[in-house]
């Protein structure tokens, strides 16, 4: 049975993935995460999560390399990560008060084989005060979160309503990552017990 490796060092990510058995090896990448011009997010976040899981891949190696991203846009426009309290504080001026999409888009590989999931989510924020905006920044929660808020955090206060797959808008859609697994031979250890 293939070994598991997760090109990430994902807190989120593990923390899925350990909800079905699964305790990977982490193998964090280094790409370059720049969008190509004329590249719409949905094409972003499929490349995104296929480079991370081919540069994670190594030869002669019996393992499943899954590679994911997550992307939160208002239209064509991609909100990252806030490098500081005024990028955070715009980004909740433009996201607050309507939907946005989550993007989150995984790539599995064995080296010759490649499967791909992209789920795409609707969520809904409310207004969030300047006051409110200080408050969470300092919390220090946002600030490695794309679009600056956790909804599986202390940002949940925010989250009017959810349409799609809450644990892809945390960064990793459980049940296609699990199919995809299963079919590349590598089971959930926890299904595995419940069906035996």
């Amino acid at each position: 049975m293939p070994k598991l490796v997760l090109a990430s060092a994902s807190p989120r990510r593990r923390e899925l993935l350990a909800q079905l058995g699964y305790t990977p090896e982490l193998r964090p990448t280094s790409i370059d995460e720049s969008r190509h011009a004329g590249e719409s997010p949905r094409h972003l976040v499929r490349r995104l999560a296929r480079e991370k899981a081919e540069s994670a891949l190594r030869a002669d190696e019996d393992a499943l390399v899954l590679g994911a991203d997550t992307l939160v846009c208002l239209g064509d426009q991609v909100f990252g990560k806030p490098a500081d309290y005024t990028e955070a504080e715009q980004n909740y001026r433009a996201l607050g008060g309507r939907w946005h999409q989550v993007l989150t888009a995984v790539a599995i590989t064995d080296g010759s084989r490649i499967r791909q999931i992209l789920s795409r989510n609707a969520v809904y924020l409310r207004s969030i005060s300047s006051a409110e905006a200080h408050a969470y920044w300092a919390s220090g929660e946002p600030q490695d979160k794309a679009g600056g808020y956790a909804i599986q955090g202390l940002g949940a206060v925010f989250v009017r309503s959810l349409r799609g797959s809450y644990s892809a808008v945390m960064g990793l859609p459980l049940a296609e990552t699990a199919t995809y697994l299963h079919e590349l031979g590598l089971s959930s250890p926890k299904l595995q017990a419940i069906h035996e």
